[in-house]
Parts: C-alpha cells; structure tokens; sequence
C-alpha cells in the first residue's frame, strides 16, 4: 500500500503545533535512513506544499511547517549528525502544478509535506501533473510523502469534501481518510464517510497530533499521542491502535 521504495506517512491534523514532534522526528529519522542516498553527510531535505491551504493563507501554512521542523532538527542532528534543510515548494494552483523548476525541486526532496486546508484541493490540483508526476517519482526512489489532515485525506481511494465524495490520488487505495477523528467524534464520522461510499472502502480515522506510517510489508504503524481506528469495508468493527503498535488493515 505505499509506492515501491518511499513511505506514507497519514497525520490526523493539528500538524506543527507543540505536542506533535515525535511525528515529525519519525519522518526525519526515515528520511535519514532513506536507502540509496549517494552521499549520507547531506541535509535532510524537506519540502513544504502548501495545496491544500491555496484559498487560504498558504504563506502561513508553509511557514508553520518551516518552523515546526526547524524545532526538531537540533534533535536529528544529534541522532542522524545529517541536518535539515527545509523548503516551501508553492504549488497552490495549475500553473504552479506545471512549473517545471517546481518539480525539479521536489525530486531532490527527502521528506514531501502537505498540511492541512480543504481536502478538494490536492487531488483537483495535482492529478495528472508535472509536479505530481514527480512527487511519485521521487516517492519511487525512498522518499517520504506525508499529509495532514486534508493533505492525508488527498492520498485515499476516495476523498471527503463538504459536496461529497471526489476520486482521490489513489496511494492508499482502498480507504478513505478521516482525520480529527476520536471516541467522541466516530460515529458522527462513519456516519459521515460511509453514507457516500459505493465501493468497497474501509475508513482510517486519525486522531490530531498522531500519525501512521504505512508500510510496505502491509504493516501500519501508529505514532504520536491519539488513537488511529480502523474500520475495515463492510464491518462495524472498529480497530484501535495507539503509539507503536502496528496493524494490518
């Protein structure tokens, strides 16, 4: 379920505030790890695609996730001894998806970051691109591509958006993403995303500040400090799973 040699990586939401390091720590470990770098004393390179947030205030987005790195940095140095160098790759409409110079600079990417905003927008934005022709590209040779929240929503089989359910980009397939999702909040949820599914979808609801990494030996693994449930399609079982554990969905 995730691209041949790269990570997914799925976050709940209320991304880069205080509380959510340990997520953002695990993306810079794997991209540390990332096999087949050509010379291991480079950056970590991270990159910033403020999509989602295009009708927005993508500057502030982009410039949260800058500084939510940055914070975590000191401690991948002292772990990895690679620094991070972080970037805003401004792709917020179709002729930003198209600029050639744009997708050059996400090839060289280790991490790809979207955060939050409006969950139509990525896939209606990117699909069939340039610039996502080479985020798939680079994702194929071990990168990691990481999305909260609307940004996580984008890389289902199917996409919730306030007018329904949209195709989305298709890297998770077989699920639709529900972020911001807890005890409280699940049944509203389900409700929600199972009322428009047609086909066979099982709902991933994320907690904030909490991520999964999706493995490509089939295991999930949760980190951060919520729960991640797991409703498979055609069950009302429900799968919870906290930090470090890992599932098969």
């Amino acid at each position: 379920m995730s691209a041949q040699g790269g990570s997914i990586a799925l976050h709940g939401g209320h991304e880069y505030r205080p509380g959510d390091e340990p997520f953002l720590r695990e993306l810079l470990r794997l991209a540390a790890a990332r096999p087949g770098r050509r010379d291991r004393s480079d950056p970590i390179r991270v990159s910033i695609v403020p999509t989602a947030a295009a009708r927005g205030r993508p500057e502030r987005a982009a410039a949260e996730g800058v500084e939510a790195f940055q914070r975590v940095a000191r401690d991948v140095v002292l772990l990895t001894g690679r620094g991070v160098e972080t970037m805003v790759i401004r792709v917020v409409d179709a002729v930003s998806a198209a600029d050639p110079m744009l997708a050059d600079a996400l090839r060289i990417s280790d991490v790809i970051h979207f955060p939050g905003g409006d969950p139509d927008l990525i896939p209606t934005i990117l699909r069939g691109t340039p610039v996502w022709a080479a985020i798939l590209e680079t994702l194929g040779t071990g990168a990691i591509l990481a999305g909260a929240s609307a940004g996580a929503m984008a890389l289902g089989e199917v996409t919730w958006t306030p007018d329904g359910l949209i195709p989305g980009l298709g890297l998770v397939p077989g699920v639709v993403i529900a972020p911001h999702a807890d005890a409280d909040t699940w049944d509203r949820v389900v409700q929600r995303y199972a009322s428009g599914l047609s086909a066979p979808v099982g709902i991933l609801g994320i907690a904030e500040q909490t991520g999964v990494i999706v493995g490509s030996d089939g295991m999930w693994r949760v980190v951060g400090q919520g729960e991640v449930r797991w409703a498979a399609p055609g069950t009302s079982e429900v799968l919870i799973v906290t930090d470090g554990a890992t599932f098969r969905p």
